[in-house]
């Protein structure tokens, strides 16, 4: 029978229990949303924060994000003969690929790394600890209102990005494309249908979860040290952008195979 150092030694054994440790974490903070007290105050300075810090990126990305998608699909659609169904394209593509992403990629960026940040200090100081020791769960205390904070920001941004995808698109198309506001709009309410915004919240809420948790996690387990505090904000965002891009494609799978389209 091996034993525990043997068994470390193992390729991938490591990576598994990273990932189990991460999943349990997530199990924790889910089971501390509902336990009381609630950290109120915690959660509204949090997400005042993340909300700050996310707010100007994630609008001046999403202006640039709905210009190249609408300037992209309009050529595609000219080439193709489809004109009429470059509204209607770009804004699927805004409201259910890029803007969740968009949303998540700044909150993860931004938010994420603060708290995995601020997470890692209290550790290294055993700030973590010190709160274990006297029966103060650290995860319904500090966790849970980053993660729901989180998750608020990045429903909230996921809207603003929508909006300004849009427009921006709608600009674009109309103003440097030479198409018809009249076509772009109704090629829009002739394929878009209320799913489709859905799909896109729920993205921004499942992608705000998965930040959190990752950053949460990382911030827990630094490798030691003020060094070890800035490779685990490092490891949560490239992390989080795997995991984010991975989600994504299951969530849009799955949607796809569920919801038909509205001319289907």
């Amino acid at each position: 029978m091996s034993s525990p150092a043997s068994s470390a030694k193992i390729p991938g054994i490591g990576m598994l229990r990273e990932t189990g440790n991460l999943f349990a974490l997530g199990l924790d903070i889910v089971r501390g949303i509902f336990q009381r007290p609630f950290q109120l105050r915690e959660f509204i300075q949090q997400a005042w924060f993340i909300a700050s810090v996310t707010i100007l990126p994630t609008a001046l990305v999403a202006i640039p994000f709905g210009a190249v998608i609408s300037l992209q699909f309009g050529s595609l659609a000219r080439q193709l003969g489809a004109q009429s169904y470059t509204g209607a394209g770009s804004v699927l593509a805004t409201v259910q690929q890029a803007s969740p992403l968009v949303t998540a990629l700044l909150v993860a960026g931004a938010g994420g790394s603060a708290v995995c940040a601020d997470i890692g200090a209290r550790t290294i100081r055993e700030e973590i600890d010190a709160m274990e020791v006297l029966g103060v769960s650290a995860v319904q205390r500090l966790i849970v209102p980053r993660v729901l904070a989180m998750m608020l920001v990045a429903l909230l941004l996921n809207g603003m990005v929508s909006v300004i995808g849009v427009l921006g698109g709608y600009f674009f198309n109309v103003v440097l494309q030479g198409g018809t506001p009249g076509a772009y709009l109704a090629s829009f309410s002739a394929l878009a249908q209320l799913p489709d915004l859905w799909v896109g919240e729920l993205k921004a809420l499942i992608f705000g979860f998965i930040a959190a948790v990752v950053a949460s996690y990382r911030g827990l387990n630094p490798s030691g040290g003020p060094k070890g505090v800035g490779d685990a904000v490092n490891q949560s965002v490239v992390i989080t952008f795997l995991m984010l891009f991975v989600v994504n494609f299951v969530i849009t799978l799955i949607y796809l195979q569920v919801v038909p389209g509205k001319l289907d």
